[in-house]
């Protein structure tokens, strides 16, 4: 079921608490977790609230992440106050200006924007990972399995999981084993916001591992949300290249990987948790699969999705949804 939002019970008290005693406080947005996150606003301040029930969500990995973050340079919000046992952290307010928005309302700043997202990422990928958990080859089997697991079902076919399995890990195993830089797990616009004095911040990183660089590129440039024109993602690669290493097998390696994942992940947000609005998104993850299914190194993973998903169980299935 979708969570509505209404602030906790025991919000007012929690920031009466932390000096924010008698203030306003707004929705200001759900995700595809059980975090809801609501703005607080006393005079000219205001914060933001997490809400994180802590029966559903573990925040200490969201704490610990910003800390590594802030450590080494990267904006994410500061930490005003938490209290974990009742699910709830105060944050720093980023304001309004997310990056998916900003380019709808100037579509001429698109690439310039996606630049600088870029050139965050060649920084990030040059600094330390830390103590970060490893991504590796169980963590992207775990993840590419809630395709069959969710996906499958629920366009009526039925999943040979271990077969599934097996491509995943002939096709993955040449680069599970980089763990070189921090992965946020979900760099995309909507996650991404563009700060008053110029600089990025970051958002929604509480997932992050140690892993390969190509992943979050992926993440930026075949976004689940928004159309990301491919001259702009050839682009953007290239401007990456030219700083650090790129593995352009590993790009579509992990682009398909992503792509799986989120196509079970969106299918399970519709049929467990009551979020119908993610199917509309199916169409375009479906595009970017089929582009990296066609890279060489994706052998025995096409192999596998032309056996078992025929064309009309994959985007045209979701056509209704997407309209």
């Amino acid at each position: 079921m979708a969570t509505a939002m209404i602030p906790p019970g025991q919000a007012s008290a929690f920031l009466s608490r932390h000096g924010w005693g008698g203030a306003e406080i707004l929705p200001l947005a759900g995700d595809a977790s059980f975090r809801r996150y609501f703005r607080v606003k006393r005079g000219e301040a205001s914060a933001v609230l997490m809400d994180a029930p802590p029966q559903y969500e573990d925040s200490r990995p969201f704490l610990a992440v910003a800390r590594h973050l802030d450590a080494i340079g990267f904006r994410a919000p500061r930490i005003l106050a938490e209290d974990l046992g009742e699910g709830l952290i105060l944050l720093e307010d980023f304001g309004d200006a997310r990056m998916r928005e900003a380019i709808e309302l100037a579509p001429e700043r698109e690439r310039q924007i996606y630049e600088q997202a870029v050139d965050l990422l060649i920084d990030l990928h040059a600094a330390p990972c830390g103590s970060l958990p490893p991504y590796d080859i169980a963590v992207y089997q775990r993840e590419a399995a809630l395709f069959p697991e969710w996906y499958m079902p629920a366009v009526g076919l039925g999943a040979d999981s271990a077969s599934y399995a097996a491509a995943w890990e002939a096709a993955l195993l040449p680069i599970a084993a980089d763990r070189s830089t921090t992965v946020l797990r979900d760099y995309h616009a909507e996650n991404i916001m563009l700060l008053e004095d110029g600089s990025l911040g970051l958002l929604d990183f509480q997932d992050a591992l140690a892993g390969h660089p190509a992943y979050d590129l992926v993440s930026l440039l075949q976004d689940a949300r928004r159309d990301v024109p491919e001259v702009v993602e050839a682009a953007m690669v290239a401007r990456y290249s030219r700083r650090r290493p790129h593995d352009a097998a590993a790009y579509a390696l992990l682009g398909a990987q992503r792509n799986a994942k989120i196509l079970g992940i969106f299918t399970r947000l519709w049929k467990r948790d009551g979020k119908p609005r993610y199917l509309a998104f199916q169409p375009r993850v479906w595009t970017y699969l089929e582009r990296d299914l066609a890279h060489p190194a994706l052998g025995p993973v096409r192999a596998w999705f032309d056996a078992h998903v025929p064309a009309g169980k994959r985007a045209s299935f979701w056509a209704d949804a997407a309209r």
